[in-house]
């Protein structure tokens, strides 16, 4: 149960706005010309049983009419550059609190570790 599980969360084409504005503000303001840009929230999960996991993937960590959901790994094309960036130690991180306070609501006597992070995906 202590094992890390780890999860990226990205906003469907229709809904993907920060990427279409980060895409915008790259070529507008910076002269860059990058074909897609996607912006992904990255969840790494421990401390939780399988149960509440698989609950709190559809109702925590995304929203599935808006959200695509992706375990483990994401698919990286060849042209593409990939970052993320993430809390230092000691800063606090409001994603990763709120997640931990809504899945204690799913199951009380659940401890999780909850990390969050923005992975970018720039293309082109």
């Amino acid at each position: 149960m202590s094992n890390v599980r780890r999860i990226y969360v990205e906003k469907k084409e229709p809904y993907a706005v920060k990427a279409k504005e980060l895409h915008d503000e790259l070529k507008n303001y910076l002269g860059i010309d990058v074909a897609k840009v996607r912006e992904f929230i990255r969840y790494d999960v421990e401390n939780i049983s399988d149960e509440v996991f698989a609950r709190a993937c559809k109702t925590v960590f995304s929203e599935p009419p808006v959200d695509d959901l992706y375990e483990e790994t994401i698919e990286i094309p060849a042209d593409a550059k990939v970052f993320s960036v993430e809390f230092l130690p000691g800063q606090f991180d409001q994603r990763a609190d709120s997640a931990v306070q809504c899945v204690k609501f799913l199951k009380e006597d659940e401890e999780p570790v909850i990390r969050t992070a923005v992975t970018y995906m720039i293309e082109g």
